[in-house]
């Protein structure tokens, strides 16, 4: 509660007004310290540490919306009183059984070979200005089956009083494959400072995290869902415009867009349904298709790398992995119109892209004859008798023959210039596709041209419903007979010629705001512990990898993943091929370059081999030189004689 302008009291929320709340009890706190001793017991960590070491969480709300809960100043005094110097971790209790306050955690149990459950938790070091950790976090189960859970950690290298992180990566071993149960136990980590003024020894603390965590046997493949997090620009490094273009009053997509943020009911949603979640925050060549039914790209921004287009091409085709892509809009006239001056920046603004990055999932799709185009699809459409509504989504310009492609009338708003205000009631409808599933090799694909209908920001009416028939089909090969009737079957592909595909701006640099355009291809510390570091599976780079945590230094001449096989796959990257008269790459090794198809070369050997089958025919090539030699002049005294 707080007061009105004009008399009396509102309810209001939000941390405008819980700062100031905060800002007062904090004061109350300091001022029962003698002033004697302030200098020596309060700083920033200190008094977080008091105040939620002391809140009172709050039934009904996650940690991500409550944090410690409601600040409790009887409790938080208790705590201060009797303060001694010491680091501690937030939160100290991090238990994954515990719904809702550990949502989104809860909601999914851990398995064998999924991507690794990371959680960001927070040091707090009271000791002094700077701290450092002493030494590794370690990782102490209760019980046998605690070493089941494979524990890796990153944290910060300086330790101040206001801010400092403990990540844990954590993943369950191979050999946990068909576990069922709870794994229990503690994290360590000891957290040291220099000597206070007067003291001798360095001052340390020993923080300890309570961990437990619900474990299920790995799901089958079918209903493991791979997210693709990677290929999202974040908010805020460059002007990323909103998905609906129907919103005037909120211009930047700036939400997240996250399972866990404005897709979180999505997320709840395939849970209810049975679905496993993942999330991939690295680039496509970072996950073992053969894991997952299907991989899920919504409103996605970035570009592909040219092994990430080969790649996933390769795994739908000959793996058998499924994809499901939900597009937005993409036309430069409309992002030209939206450009505007900040005031707070003095420049001006412009996107950096549509809603979705269309031209780079074009390239994405190319390989399956698929391509969105530029259009600002806007209306109202039934399929399968409920109501829809399409929010600025784009239009199919290209789809393969025998695929099942749903056409709708709608409006075309990209001509008239979006951002203006105008009235658009006079515009005629034509029938456009919207809606495309489509069978590759052994895979599936299911293409839709609008997002906004699962981001609860600023949905009119949400598809969660098409989603799952979507999933249905490419995850489990269930076809619903409305969406794979005869009707909407193509005979004949649809298609589009190279000026009809909508193409990427060319005033604004990319690779600013990319984490591909001018970037490495490298597997982050979100992907499986075996690739981190490299360029992911069947892309790793020859040589001696870097030494990976916990792990032993890995020889790519026996494969990433290997224990018997003696071979490594080499695959082609974008560097430039040496290839013979005949058409071969194989000279492309030699040159420390990649080949097209994929060959088995024994890399521990092949050199050493190579050069030993030199020096011996330099050495059978000389033996006889010599012998010719010798019968020439022999020959030559028997005439003379």
């Amino acid at each position: 509660m707080g007061s009105k302008i004009s008399t009396g009291c509102k309810s209001l929320s939000g941390t405008s007004v819980a700062s100031p709340v905060v800002a007062g009890i904090v004061c109350l706190l300091v001022s029962v310290i003698p002033e004697n001793k302030r200098k020596d017991i309060l700083n920033p960590a200190s008094v977080k540490q008091a105040l939620v070491e002391g809140a009172a969480k709050l039934p009904g709300l996650n940690i991500y919306e409550q944090g410690a809960g409601r600040v409790n100043l009887l409790e938080s005094f208790e705590i201060l009183m009797s303060y001694e110097p010491r680091a501690s971790i937030f939160p100290g209790v991090l238990d994954y059984t515990d719904c809702p306050y550990s949502w989104p955690f809860c909601r999914q149990p851990l398995y064998a070979g999924a991507m690794p459950v990371i959680f960001n938790a927070t040091i707090l070091n009271g000791m002094a200005v700077i701290g450092y950790v002493e030494s590794p976090p370690t990782w102490h189960p209760f019980g046998e089956d605690g070493n089941l859970l494979s524990v890796h950690f990153t944290y910060s290298d300086v330790i101040w009083p206001w801010t400092g992180y403990l990540a844990l990566h954590m993943q369950i071993k191979e050999e946990g494959a068909q576990f069922s149960g709870v794994i229990e136990g503690n994290v360590t980590v000891k957290v040291y400072s220099p000597p206070a003024p007067g003291e001798k020894s360095r001052r340390s603390s020993t923080c300890v995290l309570q961990l437990k965590l619900q474990v299920v046997p790995t799901p089958p493949r079918s209903v493991r869902i791979l997210w693709d997090q990677f290929h999202s620009i974040k908010y805020p490094p460059g002007y990323i415009p909103r998905d609906s273009l129907d919103v005037r009053n909120d211009i930047l997509d700036w939400h997240g867009d996250h399972l866990h943020t404005n897709f979180h009911i999505m997320f709840d949603t395939l849970r209810d349904a049975g679905y496993y979640i993942e999330t991939l925050g690295s680039p496509l060549t970072c996950f073992d298709a053969r894991q997952y039914g299907t991989l899920l790209l919504v409103d996605l921004e970035d570009e592909y790398f040219p092994e990430e287009i080969k790649k996933l091409s390769d795994d739908v085709i000959n793996s058998g992995l499924s994809v499901v892509v939900f597009a937005d809009w993409y036309n430069v006239d409309t992002m030209v119109k939206m450009r505007f001056f900040d005031d707070n920046t003095r420049s001006w603004w412009t996107p950096v892209t549509g809603g979705s990055n269309v031209p780079a999932l074009n390239d994405l799709l190319a390989s399956f004859g698929i391509a969105f185009g530029n259009k600002i699809l806007n209306g109202d459409f039934v399929l399968n008798g409920e109501q829809s509504r399409y929010a600025s989504g784009t239009d199919i310009l290209k789809f393969p023959r025998g695929g099942y492609l749903h056409s709708f009338p709608f409006m075309d708003s990209s001509e008239s210039g979006a951002t203006q205000n105008i009235l658009l009631s006079g515009m005629t409808k034509t029938d456009t596709p919207i809606l495309g599933f489509l069978e590759v090799g052994r895979g599936r694909i299911a293409v839709y041209g609008d997002s906004n209908c699962l981001d609860s920001s600023h949905m009119v009416t949400n598809c969660y419903g098409l989603l799952k028939k979507m999933l249905d089909f490419t995850s489990r090969n269930i076809k619903d007979p409305m969406l794979f009737s005869d009707s909407v079957r193509q005979e004949k592909p649809l298609y589009a010629d190279k000026s009809q595909i909508p193409s990427r701006r060319t005033d604004v640099n990319f690779s600013t705001y990319s984490r591909v355009v001018g970037k490495e291809l490298t597997c982050s510390r979100d992907s499986r512990f075996e690739v981190w570091g490299t360029k992911g599976y069947n892309l790793q780079v020859r040589g001696r990898n870097r030494k990976l945590p916990g792990y032993h230094v890995i020889d790519l001449g026996r494969g990433l993943n290997s224990t018997v096989d003696t071979s490594v796959t080499v695959t082609s990257n974008t560097t430039q091929k040496v290839v013979d008269s005949s058409g071969n790459n194989y000279w492309g090794f030699f040159y420390r370059d990649d080949i097209d198809m994929p060959v088995l070369v024994a890399t521990h050997w092949l050199v050493p081999a190579t050069v030993a089958i030199l020096g011996l025919l330099i050495l059978f090539w000389r033996m006889q030189k010599r012998r010719r030699r010798r019968r020439g002049s022999g020959s030559g005294r028997f005439t003379n004689l």
